[in-house]
């Protein structure tokens, strides 16, 4: 499969971004150790702290990945479908990417005002690199409930494209999975 896409489905390069983008944001939700900070940045809680925050640093440049190829990339034409749905396929499909954007953000700046380094691996600590501020325990509040915002859309973005692939029988999910010959538009 070509790494740039055609007209009835993404590439493999788009594919994989999207897939593993899924993924890591599984997993860097699962183990998120959540609750007040000094749980958050105990010395018991350190090596889940590691793996979350690294977890989200490669989220976050995937995303830059994923917005520069998409600038480069040719975007399967949408199948046949009601108006309201290919704008809520759109409006959630850039709100995940704001998402994207967000949850890091928020853990960034979260962490850098609680006067708390971000450790990723292969970068070691990075920051703090302002003054510690009340500000920070608030976002890291919006950090926490902007993950759950991302799984729930996440979620019905699945289901979405569960029923697209189910009931409406076309190519929705079809377009964005591997191994499957191309289907007729």
């Amino acid at each position: 499969m070509a790494p740039s896409g055609m007209t009835t489905r993404y590439g493999s390069l788009a594919q994989a971004l999207h897939w593993l983008t899924a993924l890591l944001v599984l997993i860097a939700f699962l183990v998120s150790a959540g609750g007040p900070p000094a749980r958050v940045y105990s010395a018991a809680s350190a090596p889940t702290l590691l793996l979350h925050e690294s977890l989200g640093f490669t989220v976050f440049c995937l995303l830059i990945v994923r917005l520069i190829w998409r600038l480069f990339d040719r975007i399967p034409q949408s199948p046949p479908m009601p108006t309201w749905m290919d704008v809520a396929s759109k409006v959630t499909h850039w709100t995940l990417y704001a998402l994207l954007f967000a949850v890091p953000a928020t853990a960034l700046l979260g962490a850098w005002f609680g006067g708390h380094p971000v450790t990723v691996y292969g970068f070691g600590a990075l920051g703090p690199f302002f003054r510690p501020w009340d500000a920070g325990a608030s976002l890291a509040e919006i950090h926490g409930t902007l993950g759950d915002i991302i799984m729930w859309l996440a979620g019905l973005h699945a289901a979405a494209a569960i029923f697209h692939h189910v009931f409406l029988r076309d190519r929705v999910l079809r377009q964005m999975l591997t191994g499957i010959s191309d289907p007729s538009p």
